[in-house]
């Protein structure tokens, strides 16, 4: 046990000291029909993951739209829910009532403009973490794409998505060889809002404004801002705000007339493109870095 450590923290030093100064990546995006044709590199959003809120101000001025892809990989029952609360309108009208600089902006309190609409979404139980067995990834969990040294490794990405993770060699002591990972509160980064009851989710989310690390295991991040990580930034600030953003329209695009769906592709974290970016920042924690790519049509 010891020897394992031992080398445990001599394959975590070294990657730390790789990935010591994180770069980014720096490449001029390609048109949209370009990296449609380009699969290695590019894969398209499925719809029915994809949600669109349209943002306005108290006085009615638009802010603009937000396109948020959920991760059922990492929280099935928070996406089921989300997905579900786009798709029957219950969110509609319901406002930014917490935001706080350099931390969050709040919303989906149905309870606070509807009751009776409130009543037909029960608590759900939190989705913390999620556990993979490494190299043997399948359509429940995809492969996870390392900053760092394969066994070692605390950071990186699943479909475009930042993961933390435990270092893969801790496999070895679990009873059915996987590890404990999850979607870390980066900003750009879509969670979940709770009571002190660890199971009391309902419909209230947060979109994260900055990187807030100690809400990891905590809450459930269940999705990531692909587009409109701007207009989440100019949200109104208050706690409570005086006044409050209203989300005018939470759409699931899947459920929009085909005409008018947004179309979002997302740079590959398992493509030819992303693996020097990967090489260049092994040991950097994943929220340190840029968010993976992403071109929207429509």
């Amino acid at each position: 046990m010891k020897s394992f450590i031992r080398s445990l923290l001599a394959a975590i030093g070294l990657t730390a000291m790789a990935g010591a100064s994180a770069q980014a990546q720096v490449a001029e995006l390609p048109a949209f029909d370009a990296a449609l044709a380009d699969t290695a590199n590019w894969r398209e959003a499925a719809p029915e993951n994809l949600i669109e809120f349209q943002i306005a101000t108290a006085r009615g001025e638009t802010r603009g739209r937000v396109l948020i892809e959920a991760a059922p990989f990492a929280a099935p029952g928070h996406v089921e829910r989300f997905t579900s609360l786009a798709a029957s309108g219950d969110l509609d009208g319901t406002m930014f009532h917490r935001v706080i600089e350099g931390f969050m902006a709040q919303g989906g309190d149905i309870e606070a403009i509807d009751r009776e609409r409130a009543e037909n979404w029960p608590n759900i139980p939190g989705e913390f973490i999620f556990t993979r067995i490494p190299n043997s990834e399948g359509d429940s969990v995809p492969a996870m794409q390392k900053l760092g040294l394969p066994q070692a490794a605390t950071s990186g990405y699943i479909l475009g998505f930042p993961v933390s993770t435990q270092a893969e060699a801790f496999a070895s002591l679990s009873r059915d060889g996987s590890v404990q990972s999850w979607i870390p509160h980066c900003k750009g980064v879509v969670s979940t809002a709770r009571t002190s009851d660890p199971n009391s989710a309902s419909t209230q989310f947060f979109l994260m404004r900055d990187i807030s690390p100690w809400l990891n295991r905590e809450y459930t991040a269940w999705g990531r801002i692909v587009s409109g990580q701007d207009v989440v930034d100019s949200i109104e600030v208050g706690e409570p705000v005086r006044m409050p953003d209203v989300l005018v329209s939470a759409r699931l695009v899947a459920e929009m007339p085909e005409a008018e769906r947004p179309r979002v592709l997302v740079q590959r974290t398992d493509g030819p493109l992303f693996a020097s970016f990967l090489e260049a920042n092994a040991g950097a924690s994943v929220c340190d870095l840029p968010p993976v790519p992403t071109i929207v049509s429509n």
